[in-house]
């Protein structure tokens, strides 16, 4: 693969990779570390799978299953998601995007008590997770006058 292949499928990586983080994980953004880190381990994986005989689409979901890796379940979507639906009546839906971000940093706690993996909206204890987020979200929302 010649250079200009290389710098080409870099900069996808790299511009796939901040879309979604983004969209999904906005405290995420300013690791340039770990999207350097991620973007150059999608290339290799990318680069590799040709080498092997990988059709471009196979190479490119394999550079994506380590692109994304850890990061399918979104703290950030989950608060958004809580805000729209619990409390929709109190935070306008083009504002939970504000508020998530500022949640974040209240429901950490809470998210630290679970085992979050990529599947974990589908594990009976995102049940669990989801009712205390929304108890944190309401305690936050009563503490600065928003309920």
């Amino acid at each position: 693969m010649n250079s200009t292949n290389i710098l080409h499928d870099i900069s996808y990586f790299r511009l796939s990779l901040i879309d979604f983080l983004r969209n999904s994980h906005p405290e995420r953004l300013s690791d340039s570390n770990f999207i350097s880190a991620r973007t150059e381990a999608a290339t290799e994986t990318y680069e590799q799978a040709v080498k092997n005989g990988y059709n471009t689409i196979n190479a490119e979901e394999l550079a994506n299953e380590i692109l994304f890796n850890g990061l399918h379940f979104s703290r950030y979507d989950t608060i958004v998601n809580i805000l729209w639906i619990e409390f929709s009546d109190i935070i306008p839906e083009n504002e939970a995007s504000e508020y998530a971000i500022k949640l974040l940093t209240e429901c950490k706690y809470v998210f630290e008590k679970y085992p979050i993996y990529d599947n974990f909206a589908y594990d009976p204890e995102f049940d669990l997770l989801y009712s205390e987020l929304t108890g944190t979200i309401a305690i936050y929302l009563e503490e600065h006058e928003l309920q």
